[in-house]
């Protein structure tokens, strides 16, 4: 995919993450600043979404790690062990915002 498409599917991966944590009724703030979506939740949690055009990948900073992701085969998988990002971001979610049976359909 060119740097194009790649800005337009990870704004919509952006608009998805605010959109479910909304839905599932949490405290969070979003700031979103050109290539980060920070999520901030109100017990102090907080996860930073970045989107590394010149690579092509997505990255996830959360207490848990970082975590860094490739698009292959129409899914983001980590590029170092294969986990799905959306899968990752739900824990990191539940994590920080203290709920670990959290349900979020992002």
């Amino acid at each position: 995919m060119n740097e194009s498409e790649f800005l337009d599917v990870t704004d919509r991966i952006f608009s998805r993450i605010e959109d479910a944590i909304d839905d599932a009724g949490l405290d969070a703030d979003f700031v979103t600043n050109g290539n980060v979506l920070e999520i901030e939740f109100d017990d102090g949690g907080k996860i930073v979404v970045n989107r590394h055009a010149a690579n092509q990948e997505l990255w996830i900073a959360a207490k848990s790690g970082g975590y860094h992701f490739a698009c292959k085969d129409g899914q983001w998988l980590a590029t170092r062990d294969g986990a799905e990002f959306f899968a990752t971001l739900r824990r990191a979610i539940a994590d920080a915002c203290g709920q670990p049976d959290l349900e979020l359909d992002i």
